[in-house]
């Protein structure tokens, strides 16, 4: 009897719990749709001694040496986003702000920045900013306001890289995905 008992408890427990994880697995409401979406490339030329003209970027810090992921390196920057990936078309925006790098065993960074438009197709600005995670294919920052055409948005910019060449140069495709739109 003692037995049975025992088996009924232990049995009634793992019901009682196999509800609760059922309940806890309930699919979630589907993701909202985003009012606005566009593909735009963010080009970074980092400064060296012989590029003053072409450089886009410069790095602020040094690194102090803690690990061999550039830890503690911060880097300001202005530059040219494009529609396309050619690094000679027309800017739509400037990217503008800083990221440092955040990360002792690893290579991460944590962005700040803003788009600043001014074309023909949109004025204003989006704040974007995030961690970096370089090692995973698609990386999400979060657009945490704008102005002008892009007053008050929020949303999601999916960075994936697009080209690497070390520390001189790399482009960034930006997928952004706006989910408050005024």
């Amino acid at each position: 009897m003692v037995s049975n008992m025992k088996s009924f408890i232990f049995l009634f427990i793992l019901l009682v719990l196999s509800k609760t994880v059922t309940s806890a697995r309930k699919p979630s409401k589907s993701q909202p749709k985003p009012c606005k979406t566009f593909v735009l490339y963010y080009h970074d030329i980092m400064f060296g001694v012989d590029d003053v003209q072409n450089a886009t970027s410069a790095a602020i810090t040094n690194p102090p040496g803690l690990g061999n992921f550039k830890f503690g390196k911060l880097v300001i920057f202005d530059d040219p986003v494009t529609i396309d990936k050619n690094f000679q078309s027309e800017p739509v925006a400037r990217a503008q702000g800083f990221y440092f790098y955040d990360m002792k065993n690893d290579y991460n960074a944590w962005f700040a920045y803003t788009l600043v438009f001014n074309s023909t197709q949109h004025k204003g600005t989006l704040n974007v900013m995030g961690a970096d995670l370089m090692m995973e294919k698609t990386r999400d920052l979060s657009v945490v306001g704008g102005t002008g055409d892009f007053f008050m948005s929020r949303g999601i910019v999916t960075f994936e890289t697009d080209v690497f060449e070390g520390a001189k140069y790399f482009r960034v495709k930006m997928d952004i995905k706006l989910y408050d739109c005024y």
